[in-house]
């Protein structure tokens, strides 16, 4: 008999066998991770996919190294880590606690990203970023999309893929984030942190970029995107790269919602249908919920 284990099981496991005590587990958020609070402790433990483990380790490497560098990274706490059990791993950082003001401005991940590019090469191997590699999988192994959403998906990323490699990069190669938008920051005090350092990755700076600009389908206003640029000192903007690159963001977003759907999450497949129907109508008008 086959047993399964649920990411909140997985979660407790992780604490005990890493010296946390679990009473306090309490969960945050289900997406493409499954993240709990361990209020007690003051820590956000993270469930991921075991196929994530290589990356996973890089992650709590690479901001080990960063905050020990004095750029503000979410700190990954000081107990043996990422913890695997199958199918998931999981990690643990440090907790910042929000302030229900709202969430940082747009501006701060701007300044963020130039302290972080202007920094010197880490001193880890940063897997190579390989756009859309993770979409192909999930349109691979579901069972919510079909055929002619998953023929015209396939083929889409196959005719990015061609654009993108056809691409300059003017601001070169270097470490990158990968998947830096101002969701992935958070308040510690006065501060603003950088966080959700999965998909850490070496490759073109115009990535950590592009990500911003996609968020119009989320109600990004020209004013948040005019001071994001001035704080980065460069305006993606002129670039006529930008809309491959923010062609290859809309599709990489589906791909958390397409294994949510597959797992019978309704909110999720309603969201995946619109998202596909806006974009197979080139709608790029049409605002996403990000939910």
């Amino acid at each position: 008999m086959t047993t399964t284990v649920s990411p909140e099981s997985a979660a407790r496991m992780a604490c005990r066998a890493s010296g946390l005590a679990d009473q306090s587990l309490t969960p945050l958020r289900d997406h493409a991770t499954s993240v709990f609070l361990l209020a007690t402790e003051g820590v956000v433990v993270r469930v991921s996919p075991a196929s994530q483990q290589r990356r996973l380790d890089t992650a709590v490497s690479l901001t080990r190294w960063l905050v020990a560098n004095d750029f503000p990274a979410t700190e990954p706490m000081d107990v043996p880590q990422p913890v695997a059990y199958n199918p998931y791993t999981v990690t643990f950082w440090r907790h910042y606690p929000q302030p229900v003001l709202g969430a940082p401005a747009t501006m701060h991940l701007g300044s963020l990203l130039r302290s972080l590019h202007d920094m010197p090469p880490p001193p880890l191997d940063l897997p190579e970023y390989q756009p859309l590699s993770s979409l192909r999988a999930a349109l691979d192994s579901s069972t919510c999309l079909t055929p002619s959403q998953r023929e015209w998906l396939t083929a889409r990323r196959a005719e990015l893929l061609v654009f993108y490699r056809d691409l300059d990069f003017p601001l070169g190669y270097g470490h990158l984030h990968a998947d830096a938008y101002p969701g992935n920051t958070l308040w510690d005090g006065q501060d603003v942190r950088l966080g959700d350092w999965d998909e850490a990755a070496f490759g073109p700076r115009e990535i950590d970029l592009a990500n911003t600009f996609q968020g119009v389908r989320f109600g990004r206003s020209t004013k948040e995107l005019d001071e994001f640029s001035h704080r980065y000192g460069y305006d993606i903007r002129m670039w006529p790269g930008l809309p491959v690159l923010s062609g290859i963001r809309d599709l990489h977003t589906l791909g958390s919602f397409i294994r949510r759907a597959d797992r019978g999450d309704e909110a999720a497949a309603r969201q995946l249908t619109y998202r596909i129907e806006t974009l197979r109508n080139e709608d790029t008008r049409a605002q996403w919920s990000a939910a």
